[in-house]
């Protein structure tokens, strides 16, 4: 490791006490795939259900503390609509876990051996860390391939603690959007990679990381665009210079790609087939406007908008423009799947997230973020002379990052609403004049609670986790 990796892998270890092991939101559809298979090796995902918190529980439990007969499908399952591919890469951390409570219990222990003790929850939040980090490692290691190391960092560490990822990496562990990041920049890191004369491996390899890249999201589907631009490509240029049989060849690669992302996309065909009867039954039924996306809401709305919550994104996609001048088609993949995830999302029914700190679909794009800002820090390396160009790249990261600290402050303490439009009025005053007075104190009563939840959740019930005190907080 060299001087910018040991620095990261330092500041990570640093940020750990940030975790937060609860399942809350979302993450309980997350979660119980990981609880149901561990523990029950079926997928029931009634006691996820049962003791889930409030907000989650609401429209599902009637008051007498029964799950609604709506929330059933007709092969008798929970409605869990949510995807199975954060629970396989949590599956080794949760081993783990049972195996701690099982050597606990031989020496005469009490850890509850439910899924919701402890040792699970933590080995989750450590789980959903370690995956985030990996992203940005990843990340780093593509941005520095192609653009100064120094930017490379920058970049780095202005999307890790300036953008909507700390919020799931750390906060909200039990969300898909860290693990996300992960496999989007595993794929992208390992197709940059590969570039310029892919083996019949290296094509099965990545259509593996594909397959897992939609289990664990499928709206990352999207991002297949990147291997569909190259091969396209290179199909012009074997039939423009009339090399036919590379471009079988390559045809023959692609169709391997493909019927890997199917193999391994698998997990997720089966537990829908399971749940909803059909295999390509995800769930999910909200209207889509593909005629009118509502694609200046997603980007600049008070309602979650992607450049108004977290600006530093708007520098990264800026860089991708820029990134042209060192690689071309590397640039326009970027922007392409950029442009083609904006869309989609504007598309979405429910583009603001609903309960999310910016808008949370874009932290998938953790890596192209990322490759962008080290981009932009690297054109203005050139526009800039001598040292100004660090100065008011570093300045600018820490303003940013700054700013980002106490949104993520005010949203989680509830000083702006966690949904629908806030006032920047409002929120700005409070950056000011409210957070700063409230921070320390605040901190200091999070791990606080945190550690009596902790306290609670070993050995204890299920009831006594869903009383704890920082339920209440974001």
């Amino acid at each position: 490791m060299d001087k910018y990796e040991k620095i990261l892998a330092v500041l990570f270890l640093l940020s750990l006490p940030l975790i937060n092991p609860w399942v809350r939101g979302d993450g309980v559809g997350y979660y119980a795939f990981a609880r149901a298979i561990l523990l029950e090796h079926r997928l029931d995902f009634e006691p996820d259900w049962q003791n889930a918190n409030a907000s989650f529980r609401l429209g599902r439990i009637d008051p007498e503390g029964h799950i609604r007969p709506a929330e059933y499908t007709s092969t008798g399952h929970l409605d869990n609509h949510f995807s199975i591919g954060p629970a396989i890469l949590w599956s080794p951390f949760l081993l783990i876990a049972e195996a701690v409570v099982k050597i606990d219990h031989v020496f005469g222990g009490h850890l509850a051996e439910n899924g919701f003790s402890f040792p699970y929850v933590t080995a989750m939040a450590l789980g959903t860390a370690f995956y985030g980090f990996l992203g940005l490692f990843l990340s780093f290691r593509l941005a520095r391939k192609h653009l100064g190391e120094r930017w490379a960092f920058l970049g780095t560490i202005g999307i890790w603690f300036a953008s909507s990822l700390p919020v799931y990496m750390y906060f909200n562990p039990s969300w898909s959007h860290a693990h996300s990041a992960f496999v989007v920049a595993l794929s992208f890191w390992y197709w940059d990679r590969t570039r310029g004369g892919r083996t019949w491996t290296q094509w099965l390899v990545l259509g593996a990381i594909s397959g897992l890249m939609l289990d664990v999201y499928y709206v990352n589907g999207l991002l297949l665009t990147v291997p569909l631009i190259e091969s396209l490509q290179e199909y012009w240029r074997g039939i423009r210079e009339r090399r036919m049989e590379d471009a079988g060849k390559l045809f023959l690669q692609n169709l391997l790609f493909s019927l890997t992302i199917c193999v391994v996309f698998l997990p997720t065909l089966i537990s829908k087939r399971i749940i909803y009867g059909h295999y390509l039954d995800f769930g999910y039924h909200e209207p889509w406007s593909f005629a009118s996306p509502a694609l200046l809401h997603v980007a600049f709305a008070s309602e979650h908008g992607l450049f108004s919550w977290t600006p530093i994104v708007l520098l990264s996609v800026i860089g991708l423009v820029l990134l042209h001048r060192r690689d071309r088609m590397l640039s326009l993949c970027c922007v392409a799947a950029f442009a083609l995830y904006l869309y989609a999302i504007g598309c979405y029914n429910d583009w603001a997230g609903i309960s999310s700190f910016g808008s949370r679909f874009f932290v998938s794009l953790t890596p192209i973020f990322i490759l962008g800002l080290a981009a932009f820090f690297d054109f203005l390396a050139g526009a800039i002379t001598g040292r100004r160009a660090n100065i008011v790249a570093t300045a600018t990261v820490s303003v940013l990052i700054l700013w980002n600290a106490g949104m993520i402050f005010q949203w989680g303490t509830h000083l702006i609403p966690a949904r629908g439009p806030i006032s920047w009025r409002d929120a700005a005053y409070n950056q000011v004049a409210v957070v700063p007075e409230q921070a320390a104190r605040t901190i200091g009563s999070y791990f606080m609670r945190r550690k009596q939840l902790m306290g609670h959740i070993e050995g204890q019930d299920v009831e006594q986790l869903k009383a704890a005190p920082s339920e209440d907080t974001k």
